[in-house]
């Protein structure tokens, strides 16, 4: 921020900044102490060191790191209660294949592979083929590469 001028630093809330009470106030102590002025837009008197906006920002502060520790344990808690519910039950990102048309590629990479065709040919086949990859415009050696290793298992 140095090099290129700037000199105010806007945010919308202060719980957009950080949303644990130390980090929050080591970014704002760091920004001043840097001669970085902050504003934020819904408090925008709290981020002085004034000692009652100071114990106020703090408060707020407390107040969002205690909300986001509990939407983590809500979260927490209905992840393991879907688990008991369904034994197949998966967290996180869903693999490639699980929805609809991606089966049909993976088919076309398994046919190509045993082709005897190289990573990179796949990928450009599949790209020239127009299938989109879940991620960009054109596929990538390693995501054939993933494919294939988890086809394997």
């Amino acid at each position: 921020m140095h090099g290129n001028g700037v000199t105010l630093v806007v945010i919308e809330k202060l719980d957009r900044l950080a949303r644990d009470l130390m980090i929050q106030e080591s970014i704002i102590a760091d920004l001043q102490r840097n001669g970085f002025e902050i504003v934020s837009v819904t408090e925008p008197d709290l981020c002085s060191n004034d000692p009652t906006r100071k114990l106020m920002r703090q408060i707020l502060g407390a107040f969002s790191e205690y909300e986001a520790t509990m939407i983590a344990l809500k979260l927490r808690g209905a992840r393991q209660r879907a688990a008991a519910k369904n034994p197949n039950y998966r967290e996180g990102r869903k693999p490639f294949g699980a929805r609809p048309g991606e089966q049909e590629t993976i088919v076309r990479i398994r046919e190509l592979r045993t082709e005897g065709q190289t990573l990179s040919a796949i990928a450009a086949t599949l790209t020239a083929e127009d299938r989109k990859p879940r991620a960009g415009e054109r596929w990538h050696e390693k995501q054939v590469a993933r494919i294939l290793q988890r086809e394997k298992t």
